[in-house]
């Protein structure tokens, strides 16, 4: 569903990015777009940031979240921004970020880190903290960011990392003067050195392609784990995930008494805050936030989101093999429309998304869709599908070698504005000949769903961890990438962006150049497809603080922080 890329509610885990369900109301994460009746400014970051002596010791706290995932790898393939969260609580959060996107070694784990150059290449040193343990006692050294490169550096090793960006230009990981100091050492210089390791490192037990890509299949290993808080409870089918402090942790006392996730649709979810079994719930749209309206003793957060809701179609599927019918798709598509939709009577409007590289508010931004040509123009999608032999059969739909632009479009959760756009998708596609089926899913679904390609279109968000967006460009449009499943990528783009945008030692240098060739690969490829980028907005009972501590997740725009400052105010 990433720092980018991480799939909302399906996610890549280790890499920028992640996927998450669009539209998807539920939970506490903001994925959900929206914004208020009245006239309301949206600042970057909204997240009730407070000291720890304005916090109280003890207490509990209940979130709700789209999915109590089955892959509780966070840097499988399959793993999801879902994925991510629940694993910040029990495994080790070795860097923090600022909103702005900054990073910095996490001192429970980190003395230092310092980035130079030896040789001509870009080198790593980093010590690590000497009390650090994981939960089965043994030392946190530099073995582990050795396993973790060697997991995340190649899909031709057996392992199935979410993206191996960063990983992939590293030539060895090696220890220092003790077994406490790692070295890390890039081939040449590399231009984002400080993306590496920034979602966390794999115990060194995870040690085979096996246990990497099914050891964590219904199982957490908590005794893999290391952090201020363990898990207590992990029941996918139940959808409940429950963490406590952990009496190995060396660093500052976690300030609750247990942390609960539940898996919610968007129905339970609004109801169960409601009720009070929750602490906190996304109410991103105009329906929710009405039914919160009244309620006392809770706070309305809103922040801007670094997220993409955007289309994607199956390109292996035989209604989309041919270029000029994805193309068509596409401008076929009223992205105002949906706009307008997703933020009805909400008072807040924004420019189209445009890329996935980067965000309107960042630096040598561009929008790439309209670079590479595109336009809403049903009368001229009409034309290229005529050209392209698809005829419109009496039903309104278009036909071709027996085959018919009927597509399964499923959409995660019962939400109002969902459906809404969904049907309004509907009834543009209609016009252009393609018979668009909507399909109501459960959330619990969605992971599953999507790894199998159990759809032919889909609608979902790509949020991201950090603000590097070029250094992440292989994890969007690599034909091996784990996150982009349209099957669009070729050999031929590879080649171009391993030696063309990879090879560029200037980070500023080579987003300029990831721009201008996200929008020639959109106009060769349409496989996904950014529509806008949106507010996170929740409800929260009045005193929690320091909120989305996780990466991937909404109030605190790319921050990271530690989770064991998560609590209720005095």
């Amino acid at each position: 569903m990433k720092r980018h890329q991480k799939l909302m509610s399906i996610a890549a885990v280790s890499g920028a990015l992640a996927l998450v369900m669009s539209g998807c109301a539920s939970g506490d994460t903001g994925d959900s777009t929206g914004g208020n009746d009245k006239k309301t400014e949206v600042s970057q970051a909204d997240y009730n940031p407070q000291p720890r002596e304005n916090l109280k010791q003890g207490g509990d706290v209940a979130f709700a979240i789209n999915e109590i995932t089955p892959q509780m790898n966070p840097f499988h393939g399959d793993a999801s921004a879902d994925t991510t969260r629940l694993a910040s609580w029990y495994t080790p959060q070795v860097f923090l970020m600022d909103p702005d996107g900054t990073p910095k070694p996490n001192p429970a784990y980190l003395e230092s880190w310092e980035i130079g150059e030896e040789g001509g290449n870009t080198v790593i040193n980093g010590t690590i903290n000497a009390d650090a343990v994981w939960n089965d006692g043994s030392p946190i050294d530099w073995t582990a960011f050795e396993q973790t490169w060697i997991a995340n550096r190649s899909y031709d090793e057996g392992y199935t990392p979410n993206a191996t960006d960063g990983y992939k230009e590293i030539a060895s990981v090696e220890q220092g003067e003790t077994a406490k100091d790692v070295v890390v050492t890039f081939d040449g210089q590399f231009a984002w050195p400080q993306m590496v390791f920034l979602t966390g490192i794999i115990n060194p037990h995870v040690n085979t392609p096996e246990i990497f890509n099914e050891g964590f299949i219904e199982e957490p290993h908590a005794e893999w784990g290391a952090g201020p808080y363990k898990v207590e409870e992990y029941d996918s089918k139940g959808q409940v995930m429950t963490f406590v402090p952990n009496e190995n942790w060396w660093g500052n006392e976690p300030m609750l008494d247990e942390v609960t996730f539940r898996g919610l649709d968007d129905s339970a979810s609004i109801n169960a805050f409601k009720n009070g079994e929750i602490d906190m719930v996304g109410v991103g749209t105009k329906d929710r936030l009405e039914q919160v309206s009244d309620m006392e003793g809770i706070e309305i957060y809103r922040a801007m989101q670094t997220a993409n809701t955007l289309l994607e179609v199956d390109s292996e599927k035989p209604q989309f093999k041919d270029l000029e019918v994805r193309k068509a798709f596409y401008m076929g598509l009223n992205v105002e429309q949906q706009m307008k939709i997703a933020w009805n009577g909400l008072d807040y409007t924004e420019e189209p998304g445009g890329s996935f590289v980067l965000y309107s508010f960042q630096p040598h931004f561009k929008n790439s869709v309209v670079e590479a040509g595109w336009e809403y123009n049903p009368d001229k999608a009409n034309e290229i599908l005529d050209e392209a032999g698809w005829t419109l059969n009496d039903d309104g739909v278009r036909e071709k070698d027996g085959v018919k632009l009927e597509v399964t479009y499923p959409i995660f959760g019962d939400d109002p504005t969902l459906k809404a756009g969904a049907q309004s998708l509907q009834q543009m596609m209609k016009e252009i000949g393609f018979k668009v089926n909507i399909d109501v899913r459960s959330p619990q679904d969605f992971s599953t769903d999507y790894t199998s390609k159990n759809w032919d279109i889909m609608s979902l968000r790509f949020t991201a961890s950090d603000p590097f967006g070029a250094a992440w460009f292989c994890q969007l449009y690599c034909s091996n990438s784990g996150l982009n499943l349209s099957a669009t990528g070729t050999e031929e783009i590879d080649k171009r962006i391993h030696e063309e945008l990879e090879s560029i030692t200037d980070s500023e240098e080579q987003t300029v150049k990831a721009m201008e060739m996200e929008a020639e690969i959109m106009s060769e490829t349409w496989g996904i497809f950014p529509l806008y980028n949106g507010p996170s907005i929740s409800a929260v009972k009045e005193g929690l603080a320091n909120l989305t501590p996780e990466p991937y997740v909404g109030l605190d725009l790319f921050g990271v922080t530690p989770v064991e400052n998560v609590g209720w105010e005095k």
